[in-house]
This record gives structure tokens, sequence and C-alpha cells, in this order.
């Protein structure tokens, strides 16, 4: 890889997670009547959801993090919680003229494994009883290793849970300090074991690159802790700075963090050792054993993506309950209210989800919309169906990135190299009619690399 390309290409994009992006949403509308119905029309349509559950509180600050948590040690916030997402998952299942049938769960926060067992028992079997739950299915959690015991483990597998992912981020002690972050390799370890003991299919590792004080060496003993232990898939995320987002970000030093070259060059240690080690590089930022069902979904081109990652399952259907999620009806998004405090009043006082931000697809975004997640899962897209489009607006910014090696222009087509899948944002942004250069001035997404 020329360095020149780093350089060239390293500018703030968004992730694609959603298209539009959530801050270009247009947010015209935040009826919840209005919401349901288009709720109502996709499930007509389809009724296998995948269902996201937000669990936001966590004992403590990791101060690299940017998602939307509560720290508090009192865990008598949990019951409470738990009966506020029961009551907004009755808001949807009263209304459907059938059970749902469920084929992925994903419990994610904030720290799931914050909550005790028995309380995650009594959320899952009331999430449970109000739908069908599909033969091949997914169920996942997102586990620290500090908080997550055997019990969580066992009860957690009884419910149908058959994937987990633990957030490490690093193995190293001193960068885990510097973060905020309390755990261990002998707790990750045990963890790890306890699972594939119970029967648990499929383990992940998060781990991510560029955090302060990291360098080539810290990568290295990552590696081997991978070798060792052999995960099933391995997201490998950049660190995302934007301390304008998230504050904790400014407890360290910005002159601490990887940048440029030294950044890139922990990249592609990392993915290299993963490549090495037999993984399959899945999309972007993520790494799957050939015989995990991930991989499997990427060579038989049926790989997708929404708010919970990729996936193996494509329902038009993302249902999100708990504080600040974001739901997906295909052709219309809603997030939910961001503040702990309103969400619960909210709940217990409305007969609609708390909606915050909503936006409802055009005929374009739709189109928009499936070629970015042709590019962004598979790494090409065709316009057959709207040569006209593509000659006029796609092909000559296409030709810019190909005269640098990212991709390649065919009929109507293109397929990004294996260079450029480094820099898929960069492609995707291509797509993006909504994106303005104003838009990209401000603090709000994170460096491409």
């Amino acid at each position: 890889m020329d360095y020149r390309l780093v350089e060239k290409y390293n500018v703030a994009v968004p992730r694609y997670t959603s298209y539009p992006t959530v801050p270009l949403w247009e947010n015209k509308d935040l009826s919840g009547k209005r919401w349901m119905d288009k709720v109502l029309e996709t499930f007509e349509q389809d009724d296998e959801i995948s269902l996201y559950i937000h669990l936001p509180y966590c004992e403590s600050l990791c101060t690299y993090c940017g998602c939307n948590k509560h720290i508090t040690k009192n865990h008598l916030v949990e019951e409470p919680y738990v009966k506020a997402v029961l009551k907004e998952w009755r808001m949807y299942t009263s209304r459907f003229p059938r059970k749902a049938k469920i084929r992925e769960i994903h419990l994610g926060g904030g720290t799931p494994t914050f909550f005790s067992p028995d309380n995650l028992k009594t959320l899952i079997e009331g999430i449970l009883g109000e739908a069908e739950v599909q033969k091949f299915h997914s169920f996942s959690f997102e586990a620290h290793p500090f908080s997550t015991t055997d019990a969580h483990l066992e009860t957690l597998f009884e419910l149908g849970f058959n994937r987990l992912s633990l957030g490490i981020q690093d193995f190293d002690e001193d960068i885990l300090r510097l973060i905020n972050r309390f755990q261990s390799a002998a707790q990750i370890e045990h963890i790890v074991a306890k699972a594939r003991e119970i029967g648990y299919d499929s383990i992940n590792f998060d781990l991510i690159y560029g955090l302060p004080k990291q360098n080539e060496r810290h990568i290295e003993a990552n590696l081997e802790w991978v070798k060792q232990l052999k995960p099933d898939r391995i997201a490998f995320y950049s660190y995302a700075h934007v301390p304008g987002v998230a504050p904790s970000q400014r407890a360290y030093d910005e002159n601490d963090l990887p940048k440029g070259k030294d950044k890139w060059d922990l990249y592609r240690l990392g993915a290299d050792g993963f490549l090495a080690m037999g993984y399959q590089e899945i999309g972007m930022d993520h790494f799957a054993l050939a015989e995990d069902d991930l991989a499997i979904s990427a060579r038989k081109h049926k790989l997708h993506r929404n708010f919970m990652g990729y996936t193996p399952h494509h329902t038009h259907l993302a249902i999100a309950l708990g504080a600040s999620s974001i739901s997906d009806a295909w052709s219309g998004f809603a997030q939910n209210e961001k503040k702990l405090k309103d969400y619960l009043q909210r709940v217990n006082s409305e007969d609609y989800p708390p909606l915050i931000k909503s936006h409802y697809h055009s005929d374009e975004d739709l189109g928009v919309r499936a070629k970015l997640l042709d590019l962004i899962c598979h790494f090409e897209a065709d316009w057959l169906n709207d040569r006209a489009y593509f000659d006029a607006f796609l092909k000559p910014r296409f030709e810019l990135l190909q005269a640098d090696g990212l991709l390649r222009i065919f009929p109507y087509q293109v397929k990004v190299t294996r260079k450029g899948q480094a820099f898929i944002r960069n492609v995707c942004s291509v797509l993006d009619r909504r994106l303005s250069a104003q838009e990209l001035s401000k603090p709000t997404f994170s460096q491409a690399v």
C-alpha cells in the first residue's frame, strides 16, 4: 500500500451503518402512530424480525467509549428498566396481527452483563412469550469480561443464546488502565473456555487499534492471544476519536494517540495477522473463521448489515427496544429517547415508542441504500437498471477512485479491489446524495482509517 493513499483518503466520512446516516435524517415526523403504521406495513410483508435491546448501564466509564451509557453501581435500576423495555415491546406485539417470528436477538449496551442473570431471564422470557423463535436463530449478547459470570453464560444459553461478543479492546493492562477498563486475560480465558464447554456456537472478540499509547508491540501481543484462544470472529475497529460527541475521550492527551502512518501500520499488522491465522476478511472491520456462519454467508453472497452489525440474517424489520436504540422498518428509521430518565418516563406514560428522531425513505433513498449494502457487504454493485444515472453521476466519481486502484469499473458495475477494501467508507460516500462538504466539516464523523 502506498501510504500517500492513506493520507489522501483518511478523511472524516460516515460508517454507513444506515443510509441516510443518522445525523442527516430528515426528522420531519415524530408521530408514534405513523411509525407504528410503517412497522405494521413491513410486518405484513415479512413477519420475521430481528430484535435489538439496549441495556445502557455500566459500573465504570471506559473513556474511549462513544456509546449511550449510564454509569452507576446501583443495581436497583435493573428491574424498572426491564419492566419498561417489556412494556415497549408490548406496544409492538399488541398491534401485530399475529406473533412475530424472531430470527435474531442482540443485547447491546452499555454493559448487558451489568444486569443479573435473573433479571436477564425475566427480560428474555418476557420477550419470547410474545413471539415465536425460528429454528435457525442467532441470539447474541455483548459480554464485559469483568462482569460476565458462569451464571450469565448458563442462563442465557438456556434461553436460546448461542453467540457472545467479548469486549476486550486490548489485552495489555497499561492500555486498559489508560482507558479506565478493568479486566484480566485470565477472566477472558475463563469465559472463552466456559462458553465452549456450555455449547456456544460462536465467540467474537472486539479489539481496537489506535488506542492511546498503543503500538505494534501491543498488536503483536493481541495476535498471540487470538492465536491461543481462537475466537470464531473478530471485530477489529478503528478507535474513533470524536471528543465533541464523547466528552470522556478528553481524559487523555491527543498526542498519545497513534495517528497517520503509525495508526495505519497498527491496522495492517493486525489485519495481516488475522489473515495469516486463517481468518477471512468480512466486509469492513470484521474477520471470521471459514466455518463460521458469517464467513459462509459472505461466500454465498448473503451477508447483510444493519444497526447490529454484519449478520447472515436479512430481515426487513429490525425492532430496537430501550433508550437510544434505533429501529429499522426498511423504508424508515426511528430512534428512541436517549436520556434514560426521559425514556423511562415516556414509556410508562405513552402508548407508542418514545421517539426523538425519524426518517422515512424516498424512492431515491431506498435505491442508494440497496447499493450501499452491496458495496459494504460484497464490495461490488451494479446499476444495470439505472444506466443513465450511472453514466452521468457515478462514473465520473468512480473514475477518480479507479485511478488510485481502489476499484475497477465495468459496464454499469464496480468492483472494489483488495486495496480499496480498506477505504470502503470512501467508496460508499460516492453514492451519498445527502452528504455535503458542510456536513463533512462538522466534528460528527470519524476518520476513515
